[in-house]
């Protein structure tokens, strides 16, 4: 790997405990991204996800 350029970028994050790997979940990026996509929306589809999440807390509270 090393001969071709590419032995740091593919091995560092294979390497050790510390990385991240098959069932981990970075909370702080998946936290950051869900951010970013809300912040991008249309403000249409925004207030259309506050009336629905109003709608389904009132619907709970009727069922329970």
């Amino acid at each position: 790997m090393v001969e071709y350029g590419n032995g740091i970028g593919q091995v560092a994050g294979r390497s050790g405990s510390g990385g991240t790997g098959a069932g981990q979940v970075d909370v702080s990026a998946s936290v950051g991204q869900f951010v970013h996509t809300v912040s991008t929306l249309p403000p249409t589809v925004l207030v259309a996800c506050v009336v629905g999440l109003f709608l389904g807390l009132l619907i709970l509270r009727k069922a329970f």
